[in-house]
């Protein structure tokens, strides 16, 4: 199964999508938002290339498990795009992705300037490849 990953921020869209086996996540880029309705049009026109059959969405909870205000914007727009594509649509908790992100881009060097895009592709690596792994493969 072809799926794509997304880690929604207020600037950037981390983009991961599955390998040709659907068993690993791998980077796809990163989309810098313009506004709700470029947003919804770009990222729809994005997903429906990558040939994605579901989309998997990193929701950014808080500490207690809670949904604040970020978590209920990243779900308007993962509902938005899914109805528009008409696609089954997953929620991965993304509480600590960003961390180990951060973590794995220092661990690997390059200058911090060129990191925050990057972190936000390997975030939405994470997310997908969590939600793979939470997955029954038959």
């Amino acid at each position: 199964m072809r799926a794509v990953g997304l880690d929604i921020g207020e600037r950037r869209v981390g983009i991961a999508r599955t390998d040709e086996t659907g068993i690993l996540a791998v980077p796809h880029g990163v989309y810098r938002r313009r506004g709700s309705p470029e947003d919804l049009e770009e990222l729809a026109g994005i997903i429906r290339g990558i040939g994605a059959e579901a989309l998997v969405v990193g929701l950014p909870l808080n500490m207690d498990g809670t949904e604040g205000p970020q978590a209920q914007k990243v779900r308007e727009l993962a509902e938005a795009l899914a109805q528009n594509l008409k696609l089954p649509l997953f929620f991965v908790d993304e509480r600590w992705t960003t961390k180990e992100a951060e973590r794995a881009m220092r661990e690997a060097g390059g200058r911090p300037s060129r990191r925050k895009g990057k972190v936000d592709e390997l975030s939405a690596v994470l997310i997908l490849q969590a939600w793979l792994a939470g997955r029954t493969l038959v």
